[in-house]
């Protein structure tokens, strides 16, 4: 029996496949999300991420100081949950994340999380407007975070953060 083949994350220069995901509202799924229509208006930030992952659950509340202090127009951040909707939402409320969420889930089995070469979580894509991915992270890395955070005018971390410089996902 020969191994399995890892799939590979997509990296900066490629286009982002398309997608069309449940929202959460309320606890629960509601309609669809496109990619073309969550980039009408600015840059996206894709965060896919499980609920149970130690480094989602240090990640997104990072991704929430980036999405409270963007200017608008400047970046959306989306995360992508690989989560029921009811289990996304108390992650959210856990983990005080205000950005909008969409189910990835394995019973509809993972298509953006596929498409986008996804082998671990977190894993987070800048996606341009024109629909080319700028930047991919796999993992937490403080100074990539750091320079995304730049680019839309925010200090990321403070004084006295107790963040590692690098974590694995």
């Amino acid at each position: 029996m020969g191994a399995a083949r890892q799939r590979e994350l997509l990296r900066a220069g490629q286009r982002a496949p398309a997608f069309t995901l449940a929202r959460v509202e309320n606890g629960a799924a509601q309609g669809g999300a496109e990619l073309g229509k969550l980039l009408a208006d600015s840059p996206v930030l894709l965060a896919f991420f499980k609920s149970t992952c130690p480094v989602c659950q240090m990640t997104l509340p990072v991704l929430e100081r980036i999405h409270r202090g963007r200017t608008p127009g400047s970046l959306e951040v989306w995360g992508i949950s690989q989560d029921d909707a009811e289990t996304t939402q108390e992650f959210a409320a856990e983990f005080g994340t205000s950005f909008g969420m969409l189910l990835d889930t394995e019973e509809s089995g993972y298509p953006a999380s596929n498409a986008y070469g996804i082998s671990h979580v977190p894993s987070l894509f800048l996606v341009e407007r024109d629909g080319s991915i700028a930047w991919s992270l796999e993992g937490f890395n403080k100074r990539e975070l750091s320079a995304l955070a730049g680019r839309v005018g925010v200090n990321l971390f403070r004084a006295g953060d107790n963040v590692p410089e690098w974590k694995a996902g």
